[in-house]
């Protein structure tokens, strides 16, 4: 299967930086000793372990499988459990109603780390932190100020930025969009960088790729109004082929899978997934149409997190996901790699390196 030129270098360098930039150099040795038990701590020679020891995440109402954060998230959680012997577990929200209360539940278990996921969560993460200030808190794409909460966000702008630069790249009809599921900053952070990518790819061909769905200035555009409806993308991308657009991006979680089906179903549309690799988590009737997606490096991440618990290093100083140290990324191009040409892969490449460099700076308001 073909992948384009640098998409194995590209992943093999996230890895790398992601574990380089909040390593921790835990041995799994120190589980059984720095977390906060969920029963009482054993005593020597009683066959005491590290699954003793425990962790809540709390999502946020998109649920475990969306295909997005939360799902990210967790999965790097049930790999910090086969790492460390820690034992996990999600509470899912299922509405606004379910946040504050069930953060209170994963209080409540025990456990000393509690991991919450989106923004709808700030305000009962903030909560609970100041009445629980032995407990340890990571909070994933918000920033809460709190001696004891370890903001988890990610500079996405920056990889969109080459998602929109492909995007214009690909394109056959010059006009590309994008929409998100609400007017919030981790949302708006993607379609920034995503229009001032296309922006740099008229500059250098001296084309006119529009973008339909945002307008930087302005900060306003196109919004479903939630992350769950799906066909409420669908009928938002249909709009947007209708007018043109062979290159989609939803910042909208599950509600993408809308936007993946009308490309689907109308042909000639392909659309650039965010959070996860939108390749390996949409079901595969969809890879067809998968240009590529906006990675967030969640998993590892949380990984990382768990074994600064562990052993002791745990902060409140925020990780903030960059091109540079892997906590951000375009995915492989997988089965659209034939759409991408050398010339075009390379050019990605030149303006990563020049992101990481710092010679090109992809700014939005909405920037951690």
């Amino acid at each position: 299967m073909s992948q384009g030129r640098g998409s194995h270098r590209r992943a093999a360098a996230r890895r790398t930086a992601l574990r380089r930039s909040i390593s921790v150099g835990v041995a799994i040795a120190a589980a059984s000793v720095a977390l906060a038990a969920c029963a009482p701590a054993p005593e020597p020679g009683d066959g005491g372990s590290a699954s003793e020891s425990c962790v809540r995440m709390v999502t946020n109402s998109g649920g475990l499988e969306d295909r997005s954060f939360n799902q990210s998230s967790w999965e790097g959680l049930q790999q910090a459990e086969d790492e460390y012997g820690i034992e996990a577990e999600a509470i899912v929200s299922t509405g606004e109603t379910d946040l504050a209360p069930n953060v209170s539940q994963a209080v409540e278990s025990g456990c000393e780390l509690i991991v919450t996921v989106g923004w709808e969560l700030a305000e009962p993460t903030l909560d609970q932190a100041g009445e629980n200030p032995e407990l340890a808190f990571a909070i994933v794409d918000e920033t809460v100020e709190a001696d004891n909460v370890k903001p988890v966000v990610f500079d996405t702008a920056q990889a969109s930025y080459l998602a929109g630069y492909l995007a214009a790249g690909v394109s056959k009809t010059g006009v590309v969009a994008t929409f998100g599921g609400g007017n919030q900053p981790p949302v708006t952070l993607f379609m920034d960088g995503f229009v001032d990518g296309v922006a740099k790819y008229n500059e250098v061909h001296g084309t006119q790729v529009r973008v339909l769905g945002w307008d930087k200035a302005a900060q306003d555009g196109a919004f479903t109004g939630d992350f769950e409806d799906v066909n409420k993308g669908k009928t938002l991308t249909e709009s947007f082929i209708d007018q043109g657009a062979d290159v989609v991006l939803p910042v909208a979680g599950q509600v993408g899978e809308g936007a993946a089906s009308a490309a689907l179903e109308r042909g000639g549309v392909s659309i650039i997934w965010v959070d996860s690799d939108g390749y390996e988590s949409l079901a595969a009737k969809y890879r067809p149409v998968l240009l590529t997606s906006v990675l967030k490096n969640t998993q590892d991440a949380m990984v990382e997190i768990v074994g600064a618990v562990l052993d002791g290093s745990f902060t409140n100083e925020p990780f903030v996901g960059t091109l540079e140290n892997g906590g951000v990324e375009i995915a492989e191009y997988h089965d659209l790699a034939p759409l991408v040409t050398p010339a075009l892969d390379g050019e990605i490449e030149g303006l990563r390196q020049a992101i990481i460099a710092g010679d090109i700076v992809v700014e939005s308001p909405s920037a951690p």
